[in-house]
Formats: structure tokens, sequence, C-alpha cells
């Protein structure tokens, strides 16, 4: 059955092929993926070879010609089994798109055919450890030397920064410049490039399967034909591609929702408490009946950012709005849901328990809930 309403047979029969994969390949290893503190790159290369990595790219170069639609249902069914699985939505919809963009015919060439097949794992390397959404301030500078930049910096927080192998480094190419964001540039890093080192793996409070490490760059050489699209063009590159980002972390956080509402509906009809179950306490309808009221309210201004999204809108204030408001709702839902697991909820034994610790990070990463505020304020005619 269709989820949304621009949804075709072929979306359905995606869906379906997708989720029964997830069951077989993903599902059963996924406690063992949290543990291990990483997902294996033999699961990635599985999913390349079912055609659910970068199936946007041209058929060209290896993909499918798809549009985002797609990329819609593998964020939703990626997200359904945990968290830990969003490298593979950064790696399909925000890092991809960047060389789709920007690169050169030689560029796609070259690393295009490999992001589809996984032998290429990207990430994005935009934070540092004394820059966080203030971008234009970033200190990891590239200065051009002949055919080379030479890069020096530190960026942090990378996810899929285990297991990547080629990062969008967002660098200064001049320090100088004024205003700030005109000295912006995006370079591809392939690890191997002497002077580029991966640091620890970074052990967070959630998403544990996730891989996230930091990133060192000392003297780095980075061959001058890695620079995507034009120099000092860098932060243009990131304002264009943070609507679908954005709109990407709105998708997972209302699909966790509607996660945590299902599996706490299952939970309250089959828990007793004083001789009946605890979903036919008033207390429990009023707080599911409320859950379900906002997850509708969330699927329902998605689906509307989706269709506008498809049709090449400009919809940054929406997205932002549904970046802020679906991932703060989502917080507030997961401790809702945790509570009427009463004890449970905190075992970790329960699914409940990992989605309290995993959706906090989402009203942080690509642009802090504070920024969206921000950008809806400037947008209204407030700043």
């Amino acid at each position: 059955m269709a989820r949304y309403r621009f949804e075709t047979d072929e979306h359905v029969l995606f869906r379906e092929t997708l989720r029964k994969f997830l069951a077989k390949k993903a599902v059963p290893h996924y406690e063992q993926w949290e543990k291990d503190k990483v997902i294996p790159v033999s699961f990635w290369k599985q999913l390349g070879e079912m055609g659910f990595l970068c199936p946007q790219v041209e058929e060209a170069y290896g993909g499918l010609g798809l549009d985002f639609s797609y990329g819609v249902i593998i964020g939703e069914e990626m997200e359904r089994v945990g968290a830990g699985l969003t490298g593979v939505g950064l790696h399909n919809d925000i890092v991809v798109p960047y060389i789709e963009s920007f690169g050169n015919e030689a560029q796609k060439q070259r690393w295009l055919p490999g992001c589809i097949t996984a032998d290429v794992i990207t990430g994005v390397a935009m934070t540092e450890p004394g820059t966080g959404s203030d971008l234009a301030s970033i200190q990891t500078t590239a200065i051009k030397d002949g055919d080379f930049y030479v890069v020096n910096g530190q960026k942090t927080f990378i996810t899929n920064g285990v297991n990547g192998n080629l990062f969008l480094v967002v660098v200064k190419t001049d320090p100088a410049a004024q205003p700030k964001h005109r000295g912006i540039s995006l370079l591809l890093v392939e690890e191997g490039t002497p002077g580029f080192t991966k640091g620890r793996q970074l052990d967070k409070v959630g998403m544990h399967a996730q891989d996230t490490a930091e990133l060192y760059f000392e003297d780095c050489r980075v061959p001058a034909r890695n620079l995507l699209g034009e120099e000092g063009k860098g932060f243009s590159y990131l304002m264009e591609k943070l609507q679908q980002e954005r709109l990407v972390v709105a998708l997972s956080a209302q699909t966790a929702s509607e996660d945590m509402l299902a599996m706490t509906l299952d939970y309250v009809k089959s828990r007793e408490a004083f001789g009946k179950s605890i979903g036919s306490f008033q207390n429990t309808q009023f707080k599911l009946a409320e859950i379900a009221t906002k997850v509708e309210l969330g699927k329902a201004f998605l689906e509307s950012l989706i269709e506008d999204h498809l049709a090449g809108k400009e919809i940054v204030t929406k997205v932002s709005m549904a970046k802020y408001w679906i991932t703060e709702t989502a917080r507030e839902i997961s401790a809702e849901c945790m509570q009427l697991h009463g004890g449970y909820g905190y075992m970790e034994e329960y699914k409940i328990a990992r989605r309290y610790r995993d959706i906090p990070v989402a009203s942080i990463y690509a642009g802090t809930n504070e920024i969206m505020k921000l950008i809806i304020a400037k947008n209204m005619g407030l700043g």
C-alpha cells in the first residue's frame, strides 16, 4: 500500500523489496552492530548490489536514474531498523549529490560508480572542535601550492568517519577573505592521502552503530583536481544543499516517532496493572492520543514538503520549520513512550530505550534547532 500521494506501484514494490532485504540482512544483526560500534562494510556492499545506494545517480555512472522519492523510502526503512544506519542516508542523499551537482565529468567518472557499489563510502567534514553552526568561521586551511592544496586542520563528529574513504572537506582557501564565507571551498580528500589521518572513533550517547570519528590534516597534499566546483564558492554550495539535508533529518525523526508510537501501542495493550491493561487507563489513552495526533501532523507536513522539493521549489523556511518541530516532537515522544513502558523502558532489551538515546542529536546536527528558528525568523522579516 502506498504511504504517500506521490507513490506509484514501483515505489511500493521498491519499499517492499527493501523492507524484506533489511529484515533478513540488518534486523538480526543490528544489536551486534550496536555493540561493535560500527556497521560492517560487507553490509554496505550488499546494499550496493541490491541497488539501494545512490539510486538517483544517472545510469551513465552506474546508477538507476531515480529521483529523491526513492531516497525518502530508503531513509525511512533504514530508520525503522535503527538510527545507526543514518550514515547510508548521509552518503546517498547528502554527500553524493554534491559530486553530482558540482563535480566535473572526470570527478563523476572517477567516484560515482564506486559510490553506488560501496567501494567508495563518503562523509562530509564541516564541523571542527571550535566551530559548529558558524561555518564561515572554520579554521581548516587549504593553501594552493602548484598542482596541490596543502591542507591543515581538524574536523570532528564526522559520520562514516571510520568506514568512509572519501570525504567532502570544507576548507578555507582564502583565510583573509571578507566577508569570511567567500574564502570557503570544498575539497574531496581520499583516505590514504599523505598527511590525512583518522583520529579515534567517538563514544556517543546514542547511535552506537553509526561510526563517528575525528579527522586530522597535517600538511596534507590534496591534488588540485580534487577541488569541487569553483574556489571560493563552497559556502554557496553548502547553502544550496542544506534544504535536502534538513529534510532528510526531519524524515528520520518522523519515522522514529511513528516507530515509537507503534511499539508503545503494542506494549500498553499487552502489559497489565491492577488487573487490566495499562492501555485502558485514561492517562495512557490521553498520552497516546496526543502522540498519534502529533505524528499525523508531522507526516502531513512532510508529505507536502517532499512534493515541493521533488518539484524543485525553494522551501528553506518550511524545511527549517519541519526540522525543528519534528525533531523536538520526536524527543518529547521518546520521553512519553519510555514513561509508558515503565521500568522496562529503561532496559536496553526494549527498543524504546535505544530510541530515547538516539533521538536528541537530531536537534543538533544539520544545523541546530536554534539556527532553524533564526532562519525562520529572518525569513519572516525579523532579522
